[in-house]
């Protein structure tokens, strides 16, 4: 018969080790793992944080692109006004980590017979500021009796369709029609408008994205005339991301910006043709491991599917020596557990291929949904791991 002691050694002997510590080598992390190169990581917060200190207008970043408090706090620290979250249950561990100021971008889907996504954001705004989008009178009217339920008041947004065909109300008169309904009750705040294109931040060309951002403003701007002709002042004109905050800035309509990837700056933004300025660095990796060679003319990784989001494209492969995308190496398919890897020339260029064991950058297509796939950000810098940051809010998509 086995010893009690002896069952507690091998439950604990069995517990998955963590991927990496503090101190350790960057060549020591257990693979797949997200990391984040932190020297990329602060220029990014630091240039977002002062193109919009210099225009004057407020950086809210979006959350749901890492779903990480600490990031989340160091962007506070740089002196954006809050954070943007996607669902209400994502919210969660910001608040829990002393986030003050949510807004939660999007419509929540409210079930008047069964309102508990709007209790429990009721329940949040008696811990900080939260905010919240409606495109219909009836949200409104279930968000109301939410916050009597919880003694809470709500800062309310109306969205508007500015040409993303999505949610959004499609002009001023029905725009109008709900400010007036969240002015009849005492819990409820109208803060002003978010007017957000998420179509218009993957246009590759720089021209066509100015363009299609310049139409969205001017639309927005009409709606905010009309209301106010109406009686109704928009405190906050919220909106804006990473493929379109450098002429969300400057178009005088705006009055807070949303850009959440550029933390990061994933493959699918960096195809984007961006002025000087506002081009951000490469901070997110997946680290990965070449596990066979045996075909000769290409390389198996320890990602796959499992490690990375495809919906934007395949990752590129990073070279650690030019700190660059690889032009030499291609991740040609992703399966389950595996990616491969081959040669950029066909029938050529095996002698670019990594040995057996190596370790290979990889830059995800889209960061949001990547994140989502780990529990942990492993934060490097010169070499080494500084920290292990908890991506808290994955999973969190209720």
């Amino acid at each position: 018969m086995r010893s009690a002691s002896r069952d507690t050694y091998e439950a604990v002997s069995l517990t998955l080790p963590a991927a990496a510590c503090p101190g350790q080598s960057v060549a020591d992390i257990d693979t797949p793992s997200l990391v984040l190169d932190l020297d990329a990581f602060e220029a990014n917060l630091d240039r977002m944080q002062a193109v919009a200190d210099a225009a004057g207008i407020k950086l809210r970043p979006h959350a749901k692109a890492h779903k990480c408090p600490d990031i989340s706090l160091a962007q506070i620290a740089r002196g954006a006004v809050g954070v943007c979250c996607q669902k209400v249950s994502e919210a969660l561990p910001f608040v829990a980590a002393g986030v003050t100021d949510i807004h939660i971008s999007n419509e929540v889907a409210l079930n008047p017979a069964n309102p508990a996504k709007a209790d429990l954001l009721a329940k949040l705004a008696r811990h900080a500021r939260l905010s919240v989008c409606v495109d219909d009178v009836a949200q409104i009217d279930v968000l109301a009796a939410a916050c009597d339920r919880a003694d809470s008041r709500l800062d309310v947004f109306v969205e508007i369709d500015v040409g993303q065909g999505r949610c959004g109300v499609p002009d001023a008169p029905a725009a109008l029609r709900l400010a007036r309904r969240i002015a009849t009750f005492e819990r409820l705040h109208m803060r002003g408008l978010q007017a957000y294109h998420g179509g218009i931040q993957h246009l590759r060309d720089w021209n066509e994205r100015r363009d299609a951002a310049a139409s969205a403003a001017a639309r927005t701007a009409a709606v905010v005339a009309e209301l106010r002709a109406a009686g109704v002042e928009c405190e906050v004109v919220t909106g804006g991301g990473s493929g379109s905050v450098e002429f969300d800035l400057q178009s005088g309509v705006y009055t807070e910006i949303q850009p959440g990837s550029y933390v990061f700056m994933d493959a699918d933004y960096a195809s984007n043709a961006f002025t000087g300025t506002m081009r951000f660095a490469h901070g997110l990796f997946i680290a990965s491991t070449v596990m066979s060679v045996a075909a000769g003319d290409r390389v198996i990784l320890d990602a796959g599917l499992k490690s990375m989001a495809v919906d934007s494209g395949l990752p590129w492969v990073w070279s650690e020596q030019a700190n660059a995308p690889s032009q030499t190496l291609v991740y040609t398919a992703a399966n389950d557990e595996h990616g491969i890897v081959k040669p950029v020339a066909e029938g050529g260029g095996i002698d670019a291929l990594p040995a057996l064991g190596s370790r290979v950058l990889l830059v995800p297509g889209h960061c949001d949904p990547t994140l989502n796939l780990y529990d942990d950000l492993v934060c490097v810098r010169a070499g080494v791991v500084e920290a292990v940051w908890p991506i808290a809010a994955r999973g969190f998509s209720r």
